[in-house]
């Protein structure tokens, strides 16, 4: 492990930002970033409802913006981890550092680099979900659900549905987010033109999951299946909204980040507050 001329290690911290704005950050988390050098934010697995600059100015450093081109760089990510090893070095993450694989890759790395790695954890969809009044030893298997295009539409996430409804269990799906994504054409070329970014709503994810049932025709699930659709989760505008899959394809869940709950079998106080967020 690295350490400056005091003895002191040097250290890479990944930093749990939480579910909602520059505050959500924890105490020990911003006692961190207040430590360190150079801070980055990783921008492509997840969003904040607020820009780089206002945690500039919340948390009084300057922030680097990682999107997934730099992340998946070997050069780009060495450089990082070389950083690490002379000076304390800030990776934030919205949500949990570990909520998503990007992050574990980065922890080995680190590791083989001889990188001391700090994680401080976060708040992060996967338990904030609770707000639904499901309980969530209940939940199954998590499941992504990715933008269709006319050539690829993949159905994996059917058989994992499939097997938390045999058990019971209630389902989380996480919804695509495409930033800085590239046309084949614009790609294959050279060209670093990149389309605007693009979020899977709730009602994006509803057709492409009734598209596949009426695909597979395994009465998975389908337009009277029980589900939430939830928006925005840690901010102040959420919203959270219980009904068939039918209902909730009128429902206009408004600005990012969605996601999409389908219900498994619920007891009775589960049953009550899915009551309680029921379309109105």
């Amino acid at each position: 492990v690295s350490t400056q001329s005091t003895g002191v290690p040097m250290v890479l911290y990944l930093i749990g930002l939480g579910l909602g704005d520059e505050s959500d950050i924890t105490v020990k988390g911003l006692e961190a970033v207040k430590k360190c050098e150079k801070i980055y934010l990783e921008s492509y697995t997840s969003i904040l409802c607020v820009g780089k600059e206002k945690l500039e100015d919340f948390y009084g450093k300057k922030i680097q913006i990682t999107d997934r081109e730099m992340a998946e760089d070997d050069t780009e990510v060495d450089k990082i981890l070389t950083e690490a090893l002379n000076s304390d070095v800030g990776f934030l993450v919205v949500g949990d550092p570990f909520g998503a694989t990007t992050h574990s890759d980065l922890f080995l790395r680190a590791k083989k680099k001889g990188v001391a790695v700090t994680i401080i954890h976060n708040a992060s969809i996967v338990n904030a979900v609770g707000c639904t009044g499901l309980q969530l030893y209940n939940f199954g298997q998590i499941v992504s659900i990715v933008f269709f295009t006319e050539t690829w539409r993949p159905d994996s996430f059917y058989d994992k549905i499939r097997g938390n409804r045999r058990l019971g269990l209630h389902t989380l799906c996480l919804l695509d987010i495409k930033v800085k994504e590239q046309t084949v054409e614009n790609l294959m070329k050279g060209n670093k033109i990149y389309e605007p970014p693009r979020y899977m709503t709730i009602n994006q994810c509803i057709d492409q999951l009734l598209e596949v049932e009426s695909s597979r025709k395994e009465s998975v699930f389908g337009e009277d299946t029980l589900c939430f659709g939830l928006a925005r989760v840690g901010q102040v505008d959420q919203k959270i909204v219980s009904g068939t899959m039918k209902q909730l394809l009128s429902v206009d869940f408004g600005p990012p980040l969605h996601c999409f709950i389908i219900v498994g079998d619920m007891h009775i106080l589960e049953k009550e507050l899915f009551d309680y967020f029921l379309v109105k």
